[in-house]
């Protein structure tokens, strides 16, 4: 089988793809900190607008509650009748009362009103003038910039090429790589999200789906950025990527491998005829397949589209998660300052601390579980602790643990993938107990 690709589509595949991986994924020194364009940038938004970025999200934030309201409750036709802004704005029950919520918040902490337990800097202010403007920073450039890895063909062109190294390691067929790549470029969500239609179109068995939805569906390289920025550990970049993709690859071989994963049955999505082929025609090497999949992908993407694409993903990004960041992770925030919740909750993981060593194995443990309700809350609790290596075990757990239940968690149950909540409980309590030790290790390593 011969394949003719144009100069033109190759250029169209390479120039954007090229460009993507030097903003995302290649690190360089910048006045003596290692750093990554995208976090650049960020920081340069930060710095210049910090005055007005906490004023300004909570308009956004207040915007986000009122529409979504306003959509529940008169459903217009301008909404509804909008593919995005009804994903966007027309969500369930819960998330209402999440984004209300994360509004009042926002109000009471901007403008200093209301209990001090709610403002204060160990509380909603760190929220809103440490950890937002993070995130609003950070989410401009990676909304506008993703397209660039995302739609013009590298995840076709890997998706190819670890087409034979899936299904041996990780039990799962080779296009639930595209579904880890989308998740590991862009955000988990993009996993969930495509994992789902591919399951009711018939490409995964139950067990497939659940394994790929909990265990492929990673934080992004943006998020982590995020997390390493708030854990001021910026310098160690290499490490400390090399550190959660290592427990992630060991949690990936494990958990897919035990209950409640292995339970799962091997059956398709009772409404879908099954569609599933993976294979790469005979005749052809799989970098030859992927570059056609690749320069096809380039050629059909249109940069009006990825243009709007882009400021849609920041408008989504914005308004989809950093309320309920905010109001997650204010609760959570006031639990762990004021009451012993966290506590009790991370007890059993102080003497598994303190037996590897772990400075302020008392201070970190409640980290350890904290992270279930939001992945941010571990960083922001555990950033006042002194010692680097527990903020770095803090930072990688946070990454590596992936079920938090603001955004992949209520995703994943509102799908039609075959998980519940105590599939979760269970999967995120195993990912934390196998990746804890081995980023324990690496963290003594470094340190």
């Amino acid at each position: 089988m011969k394949f003719r690709n144009s100069r033109e589509d190759l250029l169209k595949f390479l120039i954007p793809s090229l460009i993507g991986i030097m903003l995302f994924m290649i690190p360089f020194n910048f006045q003596g900190e290692i750093t990554i364009p995208v976090a650049l940038l960020a920081g340069w938004v930060q710095e210049t607008f910090a005055s007005a970025i906490p004023g300004f999200m909570t308009a956004v934030i207040t915007l986000t509650a009122v529409v979504t309201v306003t959509s529940k409750r008169f459903k217009p036709s301008w909404i509804m009748n909008s593919p995005f802004l009804k994903g966007l704005f027309d969500v369930t029950p819960i998330w209402v009362l999440a984004r209300i919520l994360g509004m009042v918040f926002a109000v009471l902490i901007l403008f200093r009103i209301g209990p001090e337990w709610i403002w204060s800097d160990s509380t909603g202010g760190l929220l809103l003038y440490s950890l937002i403007p993070v995130l609003a920073a950070v989410f401009i450039f990676a909304g506008l910039f993703l397209p660039l890895l995302l739609d013009f063909g590298l995840l076709d062109l890997c998706g190819a090429l670890l087409t034979k190294i899936m299904r041996p390691i990780f039990t799962l067929p080779g296009r639930s790589s595209i579904d880890c790549l989308a998740s590991w470029l862009g955000d988990g969500t993009i996993g969930v999200l495509l994992t789902n239609k591919q399951y009711e179109n018939g490409y995964y068995t139950k067990r497939e789906a659940a394994v790929i939805g909990t265990t492929f569906s990673v934080v992004s390289i943006t998020f982590t950025i995020v997390v390493l920025t708030l854990m001021e550990l910026q310098h160690m970049f290499f490490q400390y990527y090399l550190t959660i993709v290592l427990a992630g690859l060991v949690a990936a071989l494990i958990c897919p491998r035990i209950p409640p994963l292995s339970k799962k049955a091997n059956h398709y999505y009772e409404q879908a005829e099954n569609q599933f082929d993976e294979e790469i025609p005979s005749d052809i090497s799989s970098f030859k397949w992927g570059l056609n999949q690749a320069t096809t992908q380039a050629r059909k993407t249109k940069w009006t589209s990825v243009i709007k694409g882009g400021g849609k993903n920041v408008v989504d990004m914005w308004m989809g998660v950093i309320p309920i960041v905010m109001a997650i992770g204010t609760v959570a925030l006031i639990i762990a300052e004021h009451t012993p919740v966290f506590e009790y909750l991370g007890a059993p993981f102080v003497p598994l601390l303190q037996l590897m060593n772990v400075p302020y194995a008392a201070e970190a443990a409640q980290t350890m579980v904290v992270g279930f309700a939001d992945m941010f809350l571990p960083a922001v609790i555990g950033s006042e602790i002194e010692s680097p290596l527990t903020r770095f075990v803090i930072a990688c757990v946070s990454v590596t643990q992936l079920i938090y239940m603001s955004e992949v968690g209520g995703l994943l149950l509102g799908s039609k993938l075959p998980v519940n909540f105590n599939d979760l409980v269970i999967i995120f309590v195993e990912r934390t107990l196998i990746t804890l030790p081995i980023i324990v290790f690496m963290a003594h390593v470094f340190f």
